[in-house]
Order: structure tokens, then sequence, then C-alpha cells
């Protein structure tokens, strides 16, 4: 992942905060936003999903990320939230 996509990434998971834990999983962009090109871009190799425009939030493409996609963002410390990646629980 480029830096810029680290921190899109850090962002969709709500990181960094104070309990060094994702808490959400979703970026929101329509196809003119500054970000589409780099969130497809993950997409296309495995770090990210998408649910095109009708299925996105207020009509938006939205974007999450793949336990890859998610793991590759955290920093020494950060954990993901169990709910939106089941497959890192104990």
């Amino acid at each position: 992942m480029t830096p810029a996509q680290i921190t899109l990434a850090r962002h969709a998971l709500g990181l960094p905060n104070r309990e060094n834990r994702s808490y959400r999983n979703r970026f929101c962009a329509g196809k003119g936003h500054k970000d589409h090109p780099a969130w497809k871009a993950m997409v296309a190799a495995g770090l990210a999903t998408v649910r095109l425009g009708e299925g996105g939030l207020g009509g938006q493409d939205t974007f999450s990320l793949t336990i890859k996609g998610a793991t590759a963002a955290l920093q020494k410390g950060e954990t993901l939230c169990g709910e939106d990646f089941p497959a890192v629980q104990p």
C-alpha cells in the first residue's frame, strides 16, 4: 500500500483513537471524489471491496477493507474490531 492508501485505510477504520482499535470499516466516495482512484486501486489489489452507487451510503460508492488491507494499515499496538473482522477474533 502507498502512504496515501494507508492514510485512507486508517480513516476508514476510524484510526487513530484512544482505544487503538478499529470501530468501523467504510469510506464513501463518489466517482468524482479525489480519493476514488486510490480506493479503486486498492480494490484491484485485493485490499478492499466496493459497493457501487445505489448500494452505497448516499448513493456514493462505499469501500470496505479486506482483512489483508486492514491489517496492512495497522500500526504497532492497534487491533481490529471483531464485529467488522470476525476472522481476527480469538
